[in-house]
């Protein structure tokens, strides 16, 4: 029986943990070879070797995405070996701190957005040509529903996430005309180590775990998918 991404290369960002490490493992399960992207060493080894004993495939990338220089870096590499990339899943991010607006910290703020928002137009920037050059390149960003509460003490995860919620619906309607399509996902809540940093107190055994997540990403990232720049929940 055909797997549903045989043949298809995929790129995953936040790979080693989390959201990122559940659908890296469910995409090479269905065939695609997958492009792991993490600063963590060690996880990311730990998902590849979840991967190679499932029978699926994996290249790994470590790269520290706060160094957004070293973006641009992937796309040649990327463009010698596969000649295209039919997926990407940008599922890194940070939560920053959750502390009133003008207590928080020059850096760190720089930092929540350089990571939720620079280092995605980056991807964006340096992966386009790549996805373009898929018969049904697809592309999913993860955000959250802060983007839009405005909730007290969310102030840098908040705004950063509104950022990119703008950045990709606007990349989506520039795409239109071709065979990209675009969207975001918001997964709601998750048992991730994000969500734990939030919610110190929360039992995350009564939230679904990441694994449970990742048919909202396959079904997005699927060739018959043809919905643009949307918001998936």
């Amino acid at each position: 029986m055909s797997k549903r991404f045989e043949n298809k290369t995929a790129l995953v960002t936040g790979a080693s943990r989390g959201i990122g490490a559940a659908v890296a493992k469910a995409l090479a399960a269905e065939g695609a070879h997958v492009i792991l992207i993490a600063r963590s060493v060690g996880g990311l080894e730990e998902v590849d070797d979840a991967i190679q004993s499932a029978g699926g495939s994996a290249t790994l990338v470590p790269l520290d995405l706060l160094e957004t220089d070293a973006i641009d870096g992937l796309a040649a590499p990327l463009l010698e070996r596969f000649k295209k990339l039919d997926m990407l899943v940008a599922a890194a991010g940070t939560l920053g701190k959750l502390t009133p607006a003008p207590q928080y910290s020059p850096k760190l703020w720089e930092d929540v957005f350089k990571l939720n928002v620079h280092a995605n137009w980056r991807l964006l920037r340096a992966l386009d040509p790549l996805l373009r050059a898929s018969d049904a390149g697809r592309a999913v960003f993860v955000t959250a529903s802060a983007a839009r509460e405005h909730k007290l003490y969310w102030s840098g995860y908040a705004a950063s996430k509104a950022a990119l919620e703008s950045l990709v619906l606007t990349y989506a309607g520039e795409v239109a005309k071709t065979n990209l399509k675009v969207n975001l996902i918001d997964p709601g809540p998750t048992a991730t180590k994000l969500r734990l940093s939030a919610f110190p107190g929360e039992d995350q055994s009564t939230l679904p775990t990441p694994e449970q997540k990742t048919d909202l990403f396959l079904d997005a990232l699927s060739s018959e998918f043809n919905q643009n720049g949307t918001l998936i929940t």
